[in-house]
């Protein structure tokens, strides 16, 4: 059995890679999955499986997994984290909470979490503005206090016009 600890404590868990290799086996027959396959490494691991056709893949490492204030100490314990977490998806298609198939397709509808480019953050937008009149009006407002006349710094006023030039190319082609 996994140890159970707090979060931001190191997860450790009991059993070998082949009880859990096993206990895999037997949620993708629950699942009813096909081609069932997975992997690890020293830091990693993965599970993939096709369902109805389609091939789902999860994966998890020691990166994720600190990102989350966990520790684990190698690529077994991501494993070990990964059956886990389908056999509580199980678990839940198997009560009637939740059909694994709706849940898993709602999971690709997700939308991809958007990245705000750099250029866009330095002119300081958190979230990708509507139109390159926002970014426009923006630049003015920073161009009163960066210009090199104002007191600003040369090189911030530098970045500040590479900034606006990459904007307006990047709304010129994205749009």
């Amino acid at each position: 059995m996994p140890t159970k600890t707090a979060k931001g404590r190191t997860q450790t868990y009991s059993g070998n890679v082949s009880m859990y290799e096993a206990k895999l086996e037997r949620i993708g027959e629950r699942f009813g999955a096909t081609d069932l396959n997975w992997g690890l490494g020293r830091e990693e691991a993965w599970v993939e499986f096709r369902l109805k056709g389609q091939l789902y893949r999860f994966d998890h490492s020691l990166q994720k997994a600190a990102a989350r204030g966990i520790k684990l100490k190698r690529g077994t314990d991501a494993f070990a984290q990964l059956v886990l977490a389908l056999e509580d998806l199980a678990r839940l298609a198997e009560r009637g909470i939740y059909e694994l198939q709706t849940w898993l397709a709602g999971m690709k509808a997700l939308p991809a979490a958007v990245q705000v480019p750099s250029f866009l953050q330095f002119l300081r937008f958190e979230e990708i503005p509507a139109s390159v009149e926002d970014v426009k009006d923006r630049y003015r407002t920073l161009a009163l206090t960066m210009h090199p006349d104002a007191g600003g710094d040369p090189e911030d006023w530098h970045k500040l016009q590479n900034s606006m030039e990459q904007a307006t190319r990047y709304y010129a082609t994205a749009r």
